[in-house]
């Protein structure tokens, strides 16, 4: 397989030939760290192996897309050939390169820098190693076949850097001039700035947003950054073998029940995620919100739950119409939806991105931008 020519052509998609990132893109064999995936399929989602079609894999791992690599526990590695799995969420995957590259852009890495980053497949790990060589390079993750994985396949294609299983949210194993995370995280872990040396700078997104925040260490052991103007969104940090949803009670109730509260939208109807800027505003106000979406014919609705069994179901027939909303438990999120929209279509635009970052030295995270101001804690 001529992975080499696939893997130029990532790279002359991803950065300029000129930038120090096209060599790492051009000679990292992204296949070897993704040899069997899930994608979606008529049945939900079904395992792709690449050595069953080996063309479709070099097209596929050498395009700038995620790949997902494990749904809840079910890992593409050990599934059953032609497997399907027909609902579930990722809950690891191989980042999109260019993003990967966006995010260690983002951390401004220096020639001598020491970075501790995660693992996911070891793609990434296996990029920054050829940018800077492996001995300045930790790998971590929470999950020990991960790591065990992505350290044979880095092994094989000769890169040798520090790997650990380690719960990104606890104690980290060094110190680092940058630390870039492609798990999300709320609150910014405190052990992120002790490893820190001073000086060093922290990359990362906010779980539930699309919000990439760059800090630089402070005297004072905080430290102090902006989110960036691009959007991001990578999956939260787990300790077990998927993610809790706890809202899948609430959801059965109210699938179709009548709220305490019945309304008519202003606006069309939205399913949050599908806007990241309100998505991103949405979520520092209101953390925790389950989104879900339903179509039948030209009926849509969507759903928002929360653990606190606040709930919101808006239902609307055409692409432009009025949604009909019913609204129960302790908290009106339509309302809160709402109040941001009004804000968007008021001034033209959130407060969210660009954002001044300020993280104290317990990790308590606070944004602001003009007189807009939030605490993440």
């Amino acid at each position: 397989m001529d992975w080499e020519a696939h893997a130029r052509r990532l790279a002359a998609d991803v950065v300029r030939p000129e930038s120090r990132w096209y060599e790492p893109l051009a000679t990292t064999p992204r296949h070897v760290f993704v040899p069997r995936w899930w994608a979606r399929g008529d049945q939900g989602w079904e395992l792709r192996d690449g050595l069953a079609d080996p063309e479709a894999w070099m097209q596929t791992a050498y395009a700038d897309r995620t790949l997902v690599t494990r749904i809840g526990s079910a890992h593409a590695d050990h599934a059953e050939p032609a497997a399907t799995i027909a609902a579930g969420k990722p809950t690891s995957s191989s980042t999109l390169p260019g993003l990967v590259v966006t995010m260690y852009r983002h951390a401004v890495i220096a020639d001598d820098s020491r970075v501790l980053v995660t693992t996911g497949t070891g793609y990434g790990t296996a990029l920054l190693c050829r940018r800077l060589g492996d001995e300045r390079v930790t790998s971590v993750d929470v999950d020990p076949h991960l790591v065990e994985v992505a350290g044979e396949r880095l092994d094989f294609i000769g890169l040798h850097p520090h790997m650990a299983v380690v719960d990104i949210t606890g104690d980290l194993p060094g110190e680092y001039d940058r630390i870039v995370s492609t798990v999300s995280v709320r609150p910014v872990p405190a052990s992120w700035l002790a490893a820190l040396r001073p000086g060093g700078r922290l990359v990362t997104t906010l779980a539930g947003t699309g919000l990439i925040v760059t800090a630089d260490k402070t005297e004072d052991g905080g430290a102090v950054g902006r989110v960036e103007p691009d959007a991001a969104g990578f999956m939260r940090t787990r300790h077990g073998d998927d993610y809790e949803r706890p809202t899948d009670e609430l959801w059965e109730q109210v699938k179709r029940a009548g709220g305490e509260h019945v309304s008519t939208s202003r606006y069309p109807l939205l399913y949050v995620p599908d806007s990241w800027e309100v998505m991103s505003m949405l979520e520092l106000l209101v953390p925790g919100i389950d989104h879900r979406t339903a179509v039948d014919g030209d009926e849509r609705t969507v759903w928002m739950l929360h653990p606190d069994g606040s709930w919101a179901r808006a239902t609307a027939a055409g692409f432009l119409d009025s949604p009909t909303v019913h609204q129960g438990g302790p908290r009106r999120l339509w309302d809160e939806l709402e109040r941001i929209r009004h804000r968007l279509n008021r001034e033209g635009g959130l407060p969210v991105y660009g954002a001044r970052v300020r993280i104290t030295p317990d990790g308590t995270l606070a944004l602001s931008r003009g007189g807009w101001s939030v605490t993440v804690d």
